[in-house]
């Protein structure tokens, strides 16, 4: 193997382990998905759809599983946020999505299928509200050349820097899929919890 792709290959794993830090499995008891620590202070965001059920559970990177409360739901554009019982929590770095480029290269974490922490990526295709005709249709996504699968949905969407730009939402295709824009998450979040800052 050459020096410049163990270099890579290196890199890739080094990204992964450090925003995976900051991905937690969300559970009701029969199905999951997957969050991500938006805020030290125990703030989780994930899907609308994900954080159905009475009894959601947020289990940690370090293992713990903590009791999770739904703070606010949006299920038009299916983001949720969370709070568990916890302090301290590596919360994920964000990035703009309104800056990203068709052609720039992306990843997503998660859990498809009860695998943890499980990587896919690929690149950028656009962003925009035409991307899909069914009940998703008229929302503004970002989409995405790469492979997402069960059990992603909720886990973050981030860049080459490890800043999250969107929160894996659904597939639109054998190899496409949609996430919601990270700057409609911070919106989301400051209009229905009232934040002032990013994060």
């Amino acid at each position: 193997m050459s020096s410049r792709i163990q270099q890579l290959n290196n890199t890739a794993a080094d990204l992964v382990a450090r925003v995976s830090k900051s991905v937690v499995h969300i559970g009701n008891g029969s199905s999951g998905g997957a969050g991500t620590v938006w805020h030290p202070d125990g703030l989780i965001v994930t899907n609308a759809h994900v954080a159905q059920g009475e009894s959601l559970w947020a289990t940690l990177s370090d293992g713990r599983s903590l009791r999770a409360q739904v703070l606010a739901h949006d299920r038009r554009r299916d983001i949720a946020a969370l709070s568990v019982d916890a302090t301290g929590l590596p919360a994920i770095e964000l990035g703009d999505s309104r800056s990203l480029q068709a052609g720039q290269w992306v990843f997503a974490l998660g859990h498809p299928f009860g695998v943890r922490d499980a990587l896919t990526g690929g690149v950028a295709i656009g962003t925009g509200s035409n991307w899909n005709q069914g009940p998703l249709a008229g929302m503004e996504w970002l989409m995405l050349g790469l492979h997402l699968r069960p059990g992603n949905s909720g886990g973050p969407v981030f860049d080459t820097e490890g800043r999250m730009v969107g929160i894996s939402t659904a597939l639109d295709g054998p190899e496409s899929g949609l996430a919601v824009p990270i700057h409609l998450a911070k919106r989301f979040l400051q209009d229905s919890l009232r934040l002032t800052t990013a994060a």
